[in-house]
């Protein structure tokens, strides 16, 4: 879907930017109050997600086995600080629950995406953090970045919005460069 179809109104007034936001909110916003408790949370990705498995981006990463990759995919909810990752011994997903409170839900979203490509990297048997490449260097890193860019795109995020989710941290200016290129943003 091109940008311009993205900004097309329905009978409503919305376009189909604002639908799939709304859609992305309403999946976050069902995530159970328990989540503030203290000690981590564990849990199937489908009980805190729902519907997760009927999102185009999800299923273009798993295909016909996105619903029973998800059902049987770990979340842990912790109290660490960050955003989430990738366990890499069993291949788990990770989540602040700082960020998961207080994040933009969008980028809350496109995480999600970034992280579930790093799932199916895993389970594909790739290394997700070589240590003979730098960050944004890494080809599991510039996979799930291009995919995760791919999915901002088709939502209607311009390209300065993309680049300030991209922004991060731990990545200085020249390496955020370098990614930008790899990803071709």
């Amino acid at each position: 879907m091109s940008i311009s179809q993205n900004t097309s109104k329905n009978k409503h007034g919305m376009s189909m930017v604002d639908l799939l936001m709304l859609k992305i909110q309403k999946i976050l916003r069902k995530l159970p109050v328990n989540l503030l408790k203290a000690g981590n949370i564990q849990g199937e990705f489908l009980e805190y997600f729902k519907e997760f498995d009927k999102v185009k981006a999800v299923q273009g990463i798993f295909g016909e086995q996105t619903t029973r990759v998800l059902q049987d995919l770990k979340v842990e909810f912790s109290w660490i600080n960050g955003y989430m990752h990738v366990d890499s011994t069993d291949g788990h997903i990770v989540i602040s629950r700082v960020y998961l409170q207080n994040g933009n839900k969008t980028d809350i979203y496109l995480d999600l995406i970034h992280e579930l490509c790093h799932v199916k990297q895993f389970m594909e048997g790739k290394e997700l953090f070589d240590p003979r490449y730098k960050y944004v260097d890494r080809p599991t890193e510039i996979e799930a970045y291009k995919y995760t860019v791919q999915e901002a795109k088709r939502i209607g995020l311009t390209k300065e919005r993309i680049k300030e989710y991209l922004k991060t941290e731990w990545i200085n200016n020249t390496d955020f460069k370098r990614l930008l290129k790899a990803i071709e943003v």
